[in-house]
């Protein structure tokens, strides 16, 4: 059986910053690594699943890309320490904990750990 419709990428703007500003907080924050395609593309690769939520106090407005940490408290500090806005303070929901924040771009991510 052919299979369609898996959800393996995800696309973010760099509106709010430049290109360069936006891959070094995310180098320097996650330690992630970027291959250029060009002045205006960059891709990542640092792994993927997803899921939805219903409508309610909690529901996104748009998509929030979710990141793991294994030390919560730590990841804060790094996005803050990189130029990030926490938005959301760390919170405990049913699957563990989690804070959320602006990077450099103003795109609203969100980091949660065990």
């Amino acid at each position: 059986m052919r299979i369609t419709g898996k959800l393996d990428y995800l696309e973010m703007p760099a509106s709010g910053g430049t290109l360069d500003t936006v891959k070094a907080f995310y180098s320097a924050a996650f330690a992630w690594s970027f291959t250029d395609y060009g002045p205006t593309y960059s891709a990542f690769d640092e792994g993927l699943e997803g899921g939805f939520q219903a409508d309610g106090a909690e529901a996104p407005a748009k998509p929030l890309p979710v990141l793991y940490s294994e030390d919560l408290e730590e990841t804060l500090a790094a996005v803050q320490e990189h130029g990030g806005a926490i938005v959301r303070p760390i919170f405990s929901f049913p699957g563990g904990r989690r804070f959320h924040f602006r990077d450099p771009a103003g795109n609203e991510l969100a980091v949660w750990g065990d």
